[in-house]
Order: C-alpha cells, then structure tokens, then sequence
C-alpha cells in the first residue's frame, strides 16, 4: 500500500497564503517607494541634549496600512531580501542626516541597524561606503547597531566585516545588549562604542530589583571597558533619574519623542531645547 500524504491543514494553508503574499509584497516595497524611515532621538542624561538618532524602518502598506517591523524583517532575513532593505535604509538615513547638518539641526551621529546577514554577506562595507559617499556626512558620524547574538550567523565573516567598517571610522554599537548568549565573551573582541541596554529590563526598573540590579550591571560593564552606555524604553523621568544615578549616559524612549517620520523629527530638532530632570 502506498503512502498517504497530508499537504495543508486549513490553518497551514492560510498561514502558507500570508507568506507568499507578504514575500510578493516585499519583492515590489522598494519599487513602489512603501519604506519609510522615523527617527527617534537620544538624549544626553547630563547635558539634556539630543546626541543622536536611531533610524527605524516603517512600511506603509497601501492596504494594511504600517505593518510592524517585526512582521516583515525576520521574513525578510530568511529570504535574504534585508540587504536590500538594508542597503536603502543606510543611503536613506544618510541622506536625511546630511540635509539636517546642512539645516544646523543636526545631531552628532545617526544610527542604523545592521542585520547579521548583511555582516556575513561581506557586503556591508561596500554599502556603507556608498552611502557615505552619496551623502558627504563623515563616517565617525554613521553608527552601525547590532545584536549581541549577530555572531551566530557567520562569526569569521561578520568580524571581518566590523574590521573594516571600523578601520574607515564607522561606529558600532550593541543592541539589546543583556538579552544573548556572548554578551561578555565577545565583547572586547567587538571593540564597539556603545552598548544599549534593552527595554524589557528599562521598562520595570524601578518596581522590580531583579531588573534593576541587570541594569546597574550592564552599565557598571560598559563603564569598565570605557563604553558609553544608552539606555532604550525610556517612559518616565523615574526611569530617567535612576539611569543617571547609576551612571548610564544617555536614553531613548517615549520620554523625549517617539520615534517621528522625517518632517516631523526636523521640527523636533529645530525646536528641542534640552530634557529638564529633577536635581
């Protein structure tokens, strides 16, 4: 007798037609220009002032209307498609940072995530450069985030990659940093600038001691090997004091600004005066 195969549930189908739908979507998004970039700003916990800026992907589906990064990047790293997309994203970033340094308005730097296919790729230098170029803004002034965990995908590649990119003066930073299985074993070997510690620990800090003491040491981490520290998910002036107490430099979050399209982070920057804390 011979075998008997089972190919779809109804629930397998439809979750089947979703992704072969979302596939076909991304393969047109860059063509039909549906990405668009927000920025969220980064704010120094001394001085009060913008430092920098997170450039974060959005896609405005025209019939779904924002569909959520996490919908769409995971898909988009197994299908290889994120170099494209990363590649727009950085010659888009750069292009917007480059009209706000010619306005005045401009931060210090710019930053963008970096997928671990595009490290393991080894065209991200390439890229990089590019965009640098298109754009004339300094390379000390792009900063390239990544995951703690992004070494999983091809190691030798992905620290070749950073080699390169940090010989010509680009900037890393580590993502969600207290979330992965290397964070102390490669972080030296990284030689970034920066760690950011993630929002889930952020979030409830200042209620719950477990996540406080995650915190105090990440930054106590980052400050012994001479790292400067941004904390992520920022709400409240609470979460903003306690961060400064414990020697954190700077924070993202709700507290200074969503994350703003373009338009609207220009007059944010033309108009922001400085972040005023307690004390």
């Amino acid at each position: 007798m011979g075998a008997t195969l089972r190919f779809f549930s109804p629930e397998m189908s439809s979750r089947a037609r979703q992704r072969l739908s979302l596939e076909a979507d991304l393969r047109r998004v860059l063509d039909d220009d549906e990405f668009e970039l927000h920025y969220q700003p980064q704010v120094d916990l001394t001085s009060g002032r913008i430092v920098g800026l997170e450039a974060l992907v959005r896609w405005n589906h025209p019939t779904h209307g924002m569909v959520p990064p996490d919908a769409f990047i995971p898909f988009a790293e197994e299908n290889g498609m994120i170099v494209r997309i990363g590649t727009w994203v950085l010659h888009e970033a750069c292009r917007q940072f480059r009209h706000w340094l010619d306005a005045g308005i401009a931060p210090r730097r710019i930053a963008v995530n970096v997928s671990a296919i595009e490290l393991s790729r080894g065209t991200l230098m390439a890229a990089v450069s590019a965009a640098l170029e298109a754009s004339g803004i300094d390379s000390a002034q792009l900063e390239l985030e990544i995951t703690e965990t992004f070494v999983i995908t091809d190691r030798e590649q992905s620290f070749r990659s950073i080699d390169e990119l940090k010989a010509v003066g680009a900037r890393f930073s580590i993502d969600d940093f207290g979330t992965g299985y290397s964070s102390l074993a490669y972080l030296q070997q990284l030689a970034a600038d920066k760690l950011k510690v993630d929002m889930s620990f952020v979030r409830d800090m200042t209620t719950n001691a477990g996540n406080a003491s995650i915190v105090k040491a990440i930054v106590a981490v980052g400050q012994s090997l001479g790292l400067e520290i941004v904390a992520e998910g920022v709400e409240t002036e609470e979460q903003a004091l306690a961060l400064r107490a414990l020697g954190c430099d700077a924070i993202q979050g709700y507290l200074v600004s969503r994350p703003l399209p373009a338009g609207s982070m220009g007059e944010f920057l033309a108009t922001y005066e400085s972040l005023r804390l307690p004390g």
